[in-house]
């Protein structure tokens, strides 16, 4: 039996995603639209440029995060990924490797540590769970001791520039949100693979029933999350222009946050690229908000858990409603 015939390779029915992610969007445009009646200094270029950066690395995050949830896996590393990919990239530079040549080299140690947690989900069968925290807590520790419990300053002008220019008037971070975007969508709602996913994360054994490589698949999913990570901190290192290893705590709740708020369910099988976007960008202009109202940032955290609770509970609802 092929895969593409069977109902566990089905994606979200195309309308309610399509009326979930215009809702989304009125909510974005609708707290947009908020903080410009509650304070002069949000509509601003400054701002809005400030708003797009902080995003556009929680996108890429959420992005790749989304693959793995899709599976009914977690991936808690990456923000751990991000610290180290930072360091990483500082040392090469700083030891007088071409920049192409660090940024290639940086991204390949992210397929590296993907390739890890699949082998040891797959071949070890650890819980996602306990491989991920436990790569989290080394590559903490690793970072620590490669610039002893420093900074490493990166001397290159134009890597640190990138990050911080604009291209048409859009900060060059979120056009990289977008080199990352489309071929993630192309590769989730368009190809065989995107569709081994989704059936990986409905019911893994009929997909190997089916045909799919359900081992193939976690590997694949994970070292897309890894890659993604090592990418932003990549994005991260060139934005403040030093590697350092605890940069980016707690940026793996944050890509979570922003995969499930997009509609991703934690339960597997559901989701898609846009989505996670959108929720990267909502909790984005949160914090933003709440900063120019001088909102205690308690209260971010506070919020964020409650979009979660609130989201999680409805995808329940509706998980309830399909059996």
């Amino acid at each position: 039996m092929s895969v593409e015939t069977t109902e566990t390779t089905k994606a979200p029915k195309k309308g309610m995603n399509i009326l979930f992610s215009l809702t989304l969007l009125g909510l974005l445009l609708f707290i947009w639209l908020l903080l410009a009646l509650a304070t002069d200094s949000f509509w601003t270029p400054n701002n809005i440029s400030n708003l797009l950066r902080q995003g556009s690395m929680t996108a890429i995050l959420a992005v790749g995060q989304t693959f793995v949830i899709i599976t009914a896996g977690i991936d808690l590393s990456v923000g751990a990924i991000v610290g180290f990919s930072s360091v990483i990239i500082a040392w090469l530079i700083t030891a007088g490797v071409p920049v192409w040549l660090a940024i290639i080299l940086t991204l390949l140690m992210g397929v590296a540590i993907g390739m890890f947690h699949g082998f040891g989900i797959v071949r070890m069968g650890l819980p996602p769970f306990i491989i991920t925290l436990a790569t989290l807590t080394s590559l903490r520790g690793i970072g620590l001791l490669i610039t002893n419990g420093s900074t490493i300053s990166i001397p290159s002008g134009a890597f640190t520039a990138f990050a911080r220019a604009d291209f048409l008037g859009v900060p060059s971070l979120f056009w990289m949100v977008l080199v990352v975007a489309i071929p993630a969508f192309i590769f989730l709602h368009l190809s065989r693979w995107g569709r081994y996913l989704f059936a990986v994360g409905s019911n893994s054994e009929a997909a190997r029933l089916s045909g799919v490589n359900v081992n193939r698949t976690i590997y694949m999913a994970y070292i897309l999350s890894a890659t993604c990570a090592a990418f932003v901190g990549i994005l991260l290192a060139s934005r403040i222009g030093i590697g350092n290893a605890t940069q980016a705590e707690g940026w793996e709740l944050q890509a979570i946050a922003s995969s499930v708020i997009g509609g991703t369910s934690l339960f597997g099988a559901v989701g898609s690229v846009h989505g996670p976007l959108l929720g990267a960008f909502i909790l984005a202009t949160i914090n933003n908000g709440a900063n120019l109202l001088n909102v205690n940032s308690f209260w971010q955290r506070i919020i964020t858990g409650f979009l979660i609770i609130l989201i999680v509970y409805f995808d329940q609802l509706r998980r309830r409603r399909q059996r």
